[in-house]
């Protein structure tokens, strides 16, 4: 039996409520295909069933499992790669030039999907900036969906992964071949961590980053959301930190960011608030 447009709005409420992403109308046709595996993983038969659960309430962590199904985990390495560019040439030297004192850097990757964001930071921080190794780098990455965390931590990834954005020299040089898929070598891994995040719960993580990357995700929230979500990013941001969004994104949030524009990508200061 078919979702019928009634089951889809209670269906894209309960993601917006679990979540905080909207899911569009032009999506609708995601939730059937999407949803098949919420029927398996909970053995349900058919939709109605897992309609009547959900509105039942008997299983709390149902409503959850709907909303992860429904999230758009596309990454790559390398994504973007003028955001990397202006990193390399940019903002990393930049702040180790700001943490001699400390020499530590802690960088945070919002909705970091299944990880190749957190280990590209990783993978360029150990290529073009040796005098880091004895300095404490932490890379968070953070992601709604239990699945892409556990794949993160597992940092294996088959050929067509590792072919979209990884340049060959650096999958020789930071992989191991295991089977089907390739693994990441203990030198990177060691650099990152990864942890179950909703953005839309926490005020702040208790912690304070010198670069956040949150690309690519702010488009699947409504307005409102948005603009919680990056005030929590200001008060996540060191003083002198760096936000970089994704290349059709900007916060819209004039009283605490500035835009900095480079003639490779576009990143955001925090500016103090009173």
């Amino acid at each position: 039996m078919r979702l019928s447009p009634a089951d889809i709005d209670y269906l894209r409420a309960i993601v917006e409520r679990h979540s905080g992403n909207k899911i569009d109308p032009s999506r609708d046709y995601l939730f059937e295909s999407r949803l098949q595996r919420v029927l398996r993983a909970r053995d349900f038969s058919t939709f109605p069933d897992l309609l009547a659960a959900l509105r039942s309430g008997h299983s709390p962590s149902l409503p959850q499992a709907v909303a992860q199904a429904m999230l758009v985990n596309e990454t790559s390495f390398f994504r973007e790669s003028p955001a990397f560019d202006l990193l390399r040439t940019d903002l990393i030297p930049g702040l180790i030039a700001a943490r001699r004192s400390t020499r530590r850097l802690r960088l945070w990757s919002a909705a970091c999907s299944s990880g190749q964001e957190v280990w590209s930071l990783a993978m360029l921080l150990r290529e073009e900036f040796p005098q880091l190794g004895p300095w404490t780098i932490d890379i968070l990455g953070t992601d709604l969906s239990s699945e892409m965390i556990e794949r993160a931590s597992a940092a294996r990834y088959s050929d067509s992964e590792v072919a979209r954005g990884l340049p060959l020299l650096l999958l020789h040089r930071y992989f191991l071949r295991h089977g089907e898929e390739w693994e990441l070598s203990p030198e990177i891994r060691r650099l990152c961590r990864f942890r179950r995040r909703n953005l839309c719960d926490v005020p702040v993580w208790p912690e304070t980053f010198d670069l956040i990357l949150l690309r690519n995700v702010l488009l699947y929230f409504p307005q409102e959301t948005r603009r919680r979500i990056l005030l929590t990013m200001h008060r996540s941001l060191a003083p002198d930190g760096a936000l970089l969004l994704g290349l059709s994104e900007n916060p819209n949030v004039d009283s605490h960011w500035q835009t900095v524009l480079t003639p490779k990508a576009v990143w955001y200061r925090p500016l103090p608030t009173r």
